[in-house]
């Protein structure tokens, strides 16, 4: 398996601890900023697109297969792949955001908990009903 990042995430979050969990909990505008090499690829983007955005976790702990969903001991402990949690064996993280703005190679997007500098591993349009595809 090769994976290649395809950008990176520009964002004024740097440290873990002050992320949301969730980019719907309080998460900052940022950019997304792809390799010229890919550019062309974010034809037909455009600002109030839903897009699902992959990156990959680079600062999870990848030897984790347990958590505490959302530090809530009354949940119990859980296997990770039944969480969201970022830490797990394969890191990559799944984001729903709306695109704000398209300028060249870079994507100003809402709702975004992932950190300055989180690699992008692919972006998808969010597929609504069948008769919007």
């Amino acid at each position: 398996m090769n994976l290649v990042a395809i950008g990176r995430v520009q964002s004024p979050l740097t440290l873990r601890e002050d992320a949301p969990k969730q980019g719907d909990e309080g998460a900052p505008d940022a950019w997304l900023v792809f390799d010229e090499a890919v550019a062309e690829g974010l034809d037909g983007i455009v600002a109030g697109d839903e897009l699902l955005l992959l990156t990959w976790l680079d600062q999870a702990e990848r030897d984790v297969l347990k958590v505490i969903p959302r530090g809530d001991r009354s949940r119990g402990v859980q296997g990770v792949f039944n969480t969201r949690s970022p830490d797990r064996p394969n890191p990559i993280g799944l984001h729903r955001v709306t695109v704000l703005e398209v300028n060249g190679p870079r994507l100003h997007v809402r709702n975004l908990e992932a950190l300055d500098g989180t690699p992008i591993v692919d972006v998808k349009p969010l597929l609504r009903s069948i008769e919007e595809r």
